[in-house]
């Protein structure tokens, strides 16, 4: 693996469990921001929203706009 920068190369030689685990040693690293991306997703609110609120909006918002399609298809 070439890298442009020695000190990344160095560094990403250096994380533990390149022998055993090869690229899968840095699994938990991700796993873990993954974790801190959805909490920051739920826990943080922009003046009066956040992800889930929006989200949740949204999935409503399509629901009334397949029932009513689906009224209108039938009518």
């Amino acid at each position: 693996m070439k890298f442009y920068s020695r000190a990344l190369s160095r560094f990403l030689d250096s994380w533990p469990g390149k022998k055993r685990f090869g690229m899968y040693r840095f699994l938990p690293f991700f796993f873990v921001l993954g974790a801190a991306l959805e909490f920051s997703m739920i826990n943080w609110t922009v003046g009066e929203t956040n992800f889930y609120k929006t989200f949740k909006k949204r999935q409503a918002k399509n629901i009334v706009e397949e029932k009513l399609h689906d009224h209108i298809v039938k009518a």
